[in-house]
């Protein structure tokens, strides 16, 4: 499953344990079953939040949602519906768990109220945030209440606190987000739009957006004067025409055929002459209407709702005689894409028309602009054609007639595709992904050539104090890249509910961070994070290098010791994967076992106990070097697992190195080197000290002794090529001369 270098039994024995772990995980995984993901809520428990005059109704089969109708509008239908987000976009948290919350919309698309229901995002759990818990969250999702879902949504990411009410600004919907917690913000709103849009285009008729993008607006400065003559040749005004004759052949072989004696009598004569247009573009509504018409028109559609002109000629009207000005005509409807939409009368007769024939019917109707039908794409109105046969109890039979209607495009622009959130949240960090990207290129250009800046010790001193001051409060405490075991336990929830890892596309820094360490597997193994990108390492050399000023005695224990400690972090691991895969809600709670969130994501905003802990990992870290690191940490233990993919031994060895010379080995804070010299490279941390040591012809005790007796030491290939045949075993990377600039 790992890739491993074989050089010897020695180096398989001591890695037995990691092996024994990834097994034992691997197990875990494949016994497990999935999550089952599902709503919370009952009817019952609908109408204990919706009273009077809201009534519910049974939950729908179709999409998992409880219509509300009211009894102040008993014949209106539905007028609006609730939902819980996770049974429409179980959209994983930071966590790997999907939030849930219970949404209600109105008919028209606005947010009536969004609902905390569960969620397990680590920065809104246990009093975090200062002692304020999910009270952010609930904040936050206060904001919705009276927003429309067909507003595009901005949230504010340098606001430290929400402020309800804020105002929207260029029709674009402002929410205050959270400081600290803006990739379970972002999550949060792509799962309540995400819901609301689900349920928008199954009931309220709203365009799908992820098919056909954002709908056209009308141009409103392009007007070209034209005749009603030219717009029936060019598409602006839509006709069917429709015989008598072509009618009857609809109703042939049903009930309704032979029945209009008037039909059968004069077959040639028109049934219908059906006419469209769309009025929002000023050449076609100012054609039709005349411009003093077409201006009192526009005045009047204060909502801004897409206006057509629907009229007719013939026999046949579009309305019938039970028809109500400002109601649906039951002979007409509209369709785009599949979708119908609300064609409702604005209650307007046009006077005056000069270019159509005589009409028996013209009116205007409209669509709300929050349905998103898109008036540069093609649209169907529909007229529905009733017959009927008997007296007492008549047959009546139905059929239809469609006509297709596509305004020209040169009157519509389309505004430019909405980046997807995931993108929003790269562009809003750039700066910090610039930082944090030229930040890995100087470390990678470092560990490739270490021999320059680790033979100078106070050189190698002073340019890794920098880069770990760098790691802690800029990429730890500022930019937030503490990489965590939230990331490896939520992907492996995520994935056994077969959602996928999109999510992580939401925390940029951190997506670039396990990019790169995934990569570093396979040339430096597991010490390039460990060892100087992971914030809380950082913090603990700090304090291991704090406690030598203050002569705080540093305790060693005997190798063999170490290396049984060591596999804590690996049965840690263990323990936080199994629980993940068979016990969600109680891992959640073990993987506090890593105070990352405590120091590095809250800054010590915690209740004590979580302060305490940590700070007691810390005081053993200044008596034991890197304490956590070595012996507990399960992201140590995983990354050390990943290590095993590193394709060469890059840490140069002497034949001398470990027989005699215990030099490397004795200034190894790490316990990273064997007495036989051999690297171990699942315990390195990468700090290059041996490096410098290696190179340096003051501290390398083989250069000294050779150059006291007055000889050169082979270069690094010829010494190499000297010990072919000696039994030893040794971990060396193809050799390199001293020459050649590492």
């Amino acid at each position: 499953m790992f890739h491993c270098i074989s050089v010897g039994l020695h180096r398989v024995a001591c890695l037995r344990p990691a092996r024994i772990s990834a097994l034992a995980m691997s197990t875990l995984i494949l016994l497990a079953s999935n999550l089952t993901l599902a709503g919370d809520l009952k009817k019952a428990d609908i109408e204990r939040r919706f009273g009077p005059p809201y009534q519910v109704q049974e939950k729908l089969r179709e999409i998992p949602v409880w219509p509300l109708t009211s009894s102040l509008e008993q014949k209106a239908g539905p007028v609006a519906y609730v939902f819980e987000s996770i049974d429409l976009a179980p959209l994983p948290g930071f966590e790997g768990t999907p939030m849930n919350f219970l949404v209600s919309i109105d008919r028209k698309g606005n947010f009536i109220d969004v609902e905390l229901l569960r969620q397990r995002e680590p920065v809104f759990t246990f009093r975090d945030l200062g002692g304020l818990g999910d009270t952010p969250l609930r904040e936050f999702i206060a904001q919705y209440a009276g927003r429309n879902i067909h507003q595009p949504f901005l949230i504010a990411l340098d606001a430290a606190r929400n402020r309800p009410g804020h105002a929207s600004n260029n029709g674009v919907t402002t929410l205050d987000g959270i400081s600290k917690a803006t990739t379970s913000v972002r999550i949060v709103n792509q799962t309540v739009l995400g819901a609301a849009n689900e349920v928008a285009r199954a009931k309220l008729g709203f365009a799908d957006r992820k098919q056909h993008g954002p709908s056209a607006h009308v141009l409103s400065d392009v007007y070209d004067p034209v005749s009603f003559a030219e717009m029936l040749s060019n598409g602006m005004v839509g006709r069917l025409r429709v015989t008598n004759a072509e009618v009857e052949k609809l109703f042939a072989g049903t009930e309704g055929a032979n029945v209009d004696e008037t039909a059968m009598a004069h077959p040639d004569e028109v049934f219908i002459d059906l006419y469209i247009a769309y009025l929002n573009a000023p050449t076609i509504g100012r054609a039709v209407l005349g411009d003093a018409q077409y201006s009192a028109v526009m005045e009047r559609n204060f909502d801004k709702r897409h206006l057509w002109w629907i009229a007719s000629a013939g026999r046949y009207p579009i309305t019938d005689d039970d028809f109500i000005p400002g109601t649906q005509s039951a002979r007409l409807a509209m369709t785009q894409n599949g979708t119908f939409y609300d064609l409702r009368d604005q209650d307007l007769e046009p006077k005056d028309l000069s270019g159509p024939p005589a009409l028996n019917t013209s009116l205007l109707f409209g669509i709300n602009t929050e349905a998103s039908l898109d008036p540069a794409r093609p649209v169907e109105l529909i007229l529905t054609v009733g017959r009927a046969k008997g007296s007492v109890l008549p047959t009546v039979v139905a059929k239809q007639l469609t006509l297709s209607y596509l305004a020209p495009a040169r009157l519509f622009a389309y505004p430019p595709e909405p980046s997807p959130e995931w993108l929003l949240a790269w562009k809003d960090r750039w700066i910090d992904l610039t930082i944090v990207g030229l930040s890995l290129i100087l470390l990678s250009v470092v560990l490739a050539r270490p021999r320059w800046i680790s033979r100078d010790a106070r050189r190698l001193r002073l340019f890794r104090l920098g880069f770990l001051t760098y790691t802690l409060f800029y990429l730890g405490w500022y930019a937030q890249g503490q990489l965590s075991i939230v990331q490896i336990t939520g992907a492996i929830k995520t994935l056994k509910a077969g959602l996928g890892l999109a999510s992580y596309l939401y925390d940029p820094i951190s997506l670039l961070l396990i990019a790169f360490t995934v990569i570093s597997f396979f040339v430096w193994g597991r010490g390039t994070f460990c060892g100087w990108l992971c914030p809380f390492g950082a913090l603990q050399e700090f304090v291991g290098r704090l406690a030598r000023r203050l002569r705080i005695p540093r305790l060693r224990m005997p190798l063999a010791v170490a290396k049984r400690l060591e596999r804590g972090r690996y049965l840690v691991l263990a323990i936080l994967i199994g629980a993940a895969v068979l016990f969600p809600s109680q891992g959640e709670t073990l993987n506090e076992v890593e105070p990352f969130k405590t120091v590095i994501t809250l800054g010590f905003e915690r209740s004590w106990p979580f302060i305490a802990y940590a700070a007691a990992l810390l005081v053993a870290g200044a008596f034991y070097y890197k304490f956590f690191c070595r012996f507990l940490c399960p992201l140590g233990g995983a990354i050390s697992l990943g290590g095993l993919l590193r394709r060469s031994d890059w840490l140069s060895r002497r034949g001398e190195c470990g027989k005699p010379c215990q030099r490397c080995k004795a200034a190894c804070k790490y316990d990273a080197i064997e007495p036989s010299g051999e690297i171990r490279y699942e315990a390195c941390f990468q700090c290059l000290d041996c490096v410098g040591i290696y190179h340096d012809d003051k501290r390398c005790v083989p250069i000294v002794l050779h150059q006291k007796k007055g000889k050169r030491l082979l270069a690094e290939r010829d010494n190499q090529v000297s010990m072919q045949n000696q039994p030893r075993v040794f971990h060396r990377s193809p050799a390199v001369p001293e020459a050649d600039g590492r």
